[in-house]
This record gives structure tokens, sequence and C-alpha cells, in this order.
């Protein structure tokens, strides 16, 4: 990723789904955009009631991973380039985040170190 500067954003909306989603840009290029979306179901748990704004959980890992934290959003946006999903064309890209979220959590991706230990995004 060189020496690219990237945004993230949150968001969280509650229809038709409840879902969080972690938005990815890079500084240079606004307009090229990956979102990972969060969606509520069975065994997945999104923002909201008991958990804060930007938290996603599992009830089978038990991991709470917090999108607003610039660790966590590192380790997504390293993640997600392992797997070839940085898009290069114009426009939002949507992809299912719980992948991620599972390779992360389970320590398997390049991602998957402690987040007090992880490095923070923001420039590469």
């Amino acid at each position: 990723m060189g020496a690219t500067v990237w945004l993230w954003t949150v968001g969280h909306h509650h229809a038709p789904d409840c879902l969080t989603f972690l938005t990815l840009r890079r500084a240079e290029n606004r307009h090229t955009q990956l979102r990972l979306v969060f969606r509520d179901g069975p065994g997945r748990i999104v923002s909201g009631y008991p958990f804060g704004a930007g938290d996603i959980a599992s009830t089978g890992a038990g991991a709470i991973l917090n999108l607003n934290e610039p660790g966590v959003v590192r380790r997504f946006l390293d993640e997600a380039a392992a797997r070839g999903l940085l898009p290069a064309a114009h426009g939002i890209h949507d992809e299912d985040g719980w992948p991620l979220y599972d390779t992360l959590t389970t320590g398997e991706g390049p991602g998957s170190a402690e987040v007090a230990g992880s490095p923070e995004a923001g420039s590469d």
C-alpha cells in the first residue's frame, strides 16, 4: 500500500435491515470506496444496545471490535488488501465484512494481532 493515506467512516442504518458499515477510501481518490457491511443476524451483533457506536461482535467468537478504533480499522484494511478487495474503479464497492471479522478474531489473517498491539490506520 506504499505511502497511501487512508480515510474511514463508520455508519449505522436501521432500515430495512440493521447494519453497521466501515467505509475505506484513499485520501487522494475519495470517490473509490470499499464499504464493509456488517448485517445484524443470528450470531452476529452490530451497534446498538448494549454495545456502543461502531461495535460489532459474534456470539461464537465472543470478540467485540470497535470500528472507530484506528488499530481495528488498520486490521480490516490489511485483511481487505490481502484478499484483493481494495477497489480500483470509481464508486462504492460493498463487501460482506463478516468473513474478514472471522479471520481477524480467530488469529488467521495478516491483521490478526491483538488490538492493543496493532498499528494505527492513517498512512502506510
